[in-house]
């Protein structure tokens, strides 16, 4: 049977069941739990002091009423984290390539922050749409592109974290690829590529470190904008 590249990034499923949401759930199992512990061990050590540092570096340019948003965006940026290193092993399913997946966890998180908006200070949140000193004949375009763009921002979300990674594992599978068919004809050669091939998995690792800090940092940003 003939496999395409993109089969890899097809769901799982057994007996009819997708198994995606397996998926997104047993990378949580994989976190220390906090005990009640005055000292605890080097991991929970370790991850409380990585939480901690996050939270606080998140939180910065935020007023106070976003603090309560620390939460959610820190457990959305570890488990994007996770999801996205765990799919760098092989024989392992990403969910973090799927489309639907990155604009579920993005259009309620940008909706969230619109609506915050809206409650709390309409007038600039509705300024947002208008810049200050606009020409008349240029205000009915100014909003049209404004409104445009803001309801762009959930679509752009999830579509950068997907393009990004899906790129990754394409580049990794094809390298991989020839690294295997030149391996009898050209041994010279496959050495060179499989040293590409490492330095673009560990450049795939940064990728995917740097994709959910991003994809979180640019939710606080837009929740700035509304707080």
């Amino acid at each position: 049977m003939n496999l395409s590249f993109f089969d890899q990034f097809m769901s799982p499923t057994m007996l009819g069941i997708p198994l995606i949401l397996l998926a997104m759930t047993i990378p949580w199992l994989l976190y220390a739990s906090p005990t009640d512990r005055w000292l605890n061990n080097r991991l929970t050590t370790l991850q409380a002091w990585f939480l901690a540092s996050f939270t606080k570096q998140l939180m910065l340019p935020l007023s106070i009423k976003g603090y309560k948003w620390a939460l959610p965006l820190t457990s959305l940026m570890i488990f994007l984290i996770t999801m996205n290193l765990l799919g760098l092993l092989p024989y392992t399913f990403t969910p973090t390539t799927q489309l639907s997946l990155n604009l579920g966890l993005a259009v309620p998180f940008w909706l969230a922050t619109v609506l915050i908006g809206l409650r709390n200070q309409p007038t600039a949140a509705l300024g947002h749409l208008l810049p200050e000193g606009t020409p008349t004949l240029l205000i009915p375009i100014l909003i049209i592109i404004e409104t445009s763009s803001l309801f762009i921002r959930p679509l752009a979300l999830g579509v950068r974290l997907t393009a990004n990674l899906t790129a990754g594992h394409l580049l990794i599978q094809l390298i991989s690829t020839a690294v295997f068919v030149l391996m009898p004809m050209m041994p010279t050669t496959a050495i060179i590529t499989a040293v590409v091939l490492f330095l673009l998995t560990l450049l795939e690792i940064a990728v995917a470190m740097i994709q959910a800090y991003v994809f979180v940092l640019l939710l606080s940003l837009y929740l700035q904008e509304n707080t």
